[in-house]
């Protein structure tokens, strides 16, 4: 017997990636070994002051619910972390913290998008932000942007794309898969563009914290009234935990709420109690030292992969991510990971996962290993690179 299921589930696409993923672990457990360059997820484990506040949280019985917005010390604590960190009086009751960021992208998304309606966003991006979008019955008009505007989007281009149909913009600062950083002065432009048009402006500021030699601005800096987007899994090291939280306007918050207790009912109680940890200064120290071991992963990943033919024209300053583009070799993305993965076990992402604007010509690595494992992961691209070029 077959089953009809929604048309929404047809059309929210798979991570492609997924399958490079699978075949990579086939080839692990037949005892290759297999460099991983392909997922977003910091290679750190939880640093132990968390960990230890979770088993703490978890021997005093702490395992009840909590309140739908969050767990009230928690998003105070958030609070006075805008202050310390960027200077900003953000009251606690503005913050609802989330099951992962993933959870305050879907309570903005239904917040914000009615049936019909969409944002705009930036193409290549994140695959998860057009998906969500698509679930609560809303789209993405996907703008193709490239090195000439840092591959983010800019007034004109707000003002080129923008219908009668779009209630917002989605930005990331700094963004995946490029890690390009917007600045507290275009902040403010696209600020302005999209509440000329009435809109509302979203900023995913996911991987803050993970920034080389400079801090990245908040666009609560230059607008109140936008979104922001925030998680405890990038430079605060807790992917697994799944938690994440959603500056909004004061007056959005109890639609948030009503929002969140149905569909989550509260983010994980446990994750909460442990990421109290991670304001204390000894978390704090441990975070900057991995901050930095990540910038110098990048300071020998990013000529390294030049060197080999490479094009990566902007130079990314923040998040893991290089985003390379490969037209060089005369290959398709997807062909060429796979190539790579099987004969030199080397797994990293094709482009297509992050949008349809000349994502056949580019690939994501992450600098999520040691350098050592990079400095493999090099020579065997390399070697790999010669027996490429020799069958084209």
């Amino acid at each position: 017997m077959s089953f009809a299921y929604s048309a929404r589930s047809r059309a929210i696409e798979p991570f492609h990636v997924m399958a490079l993923l699978q075949r990579a672990n086939e080839l692990q457990q037949a005892g290759h070994d297999v460099i991983h360059l392909e997922i977003g997820e910091p290679d750190f484990t939880t640093a132990e002051p968390i960990v230890a506040a979770g088993q703490a949280a978890l021997a005093a019985g702490h395992t009840n619910y909590t309140p739908a917005l969050g767990l009230p010390q928690l998003r105070e604590a958030i609070s006075g972390y805008y202050q310390t960190r960027y200077g900003l009086s953000v009251p606690a009751q503005r913050i609802v913290i989330t099951s992962g960021g993933s959870g305050a992208l879907l309570l903005a998304s239904a917040l914000l998008v009615d049936p019909g309606k969409h944002w705009l966003l930036a193409d290549p991006g994140y695959p998860c932000n057009r998906n969500f979008l698509r679930l609560v019955e809303g789209g993405a008009q996907m703008v193709p942007v490239g090195p000439e505007t840092n591959y983010q989007l800019t007034p004109d281009l707000v003002q080129r794309y923008w219908d009668d149909s779009c209630v917002g913009a989605l930005v990331a600062s700094p963004a995946n898969p490029t890690g390009t950083v917007l600045s507290r002065e275009e902040l403010q432009a696209l600020s302005q563009s999209v509440s000329d048009k009435r809109g509302h402006l979203l900023v995913d500021e996911i991987y803050h914290g993970l920034t080389y030699g400079m801090d990245a601005a908040s666009v609560l800096e230059v607008d109140n009234n936008a979104f922001v987007l925030n998680s405890f899994s990038k430079y605060f090291g807790m992917t697994g935990w799944r938690l994440g939280w959603l500056v909004a306007p004061e007056d959005a918050v109890p639609e948030l709420e009503k929002m969140a207790q149905n569909f989550f009912i509260s983010a994980p109680t446990l994750s909460q109690y442990a990421a109290l940890a991670c304001f204390e200064p000894e978390a704090q120290a441990i975070f900057e030292q991995r901050r930095d071991e990540f910038a110098a992963r990048r300071d020998y990943l990013l000529p390294a992969l030049r060197e080999l033919g490479f094009k990566i024209e902007v130079e990314p300053q923040g998040a893991f991510y290089l985003y390379a583009d490969i037209s060089a070799f005369g290959c398709d993305a997807f062909e060429f990971c796979r190539y790579f993965l099987e004969n030199q076990h080397v797994a990293i992402t094709p482009g297509v996962d992050f949008g349809r604007y000349k994502s056949s010509q580019h690939v994501r690595f992450a600098y999520t290993r040691p350098i050592p494992r990079l400095q493999e992961a090099v020579a065997r691209i390399k070697q790999g690179l010669i027996g490429w070029q020799a069958a084209q």
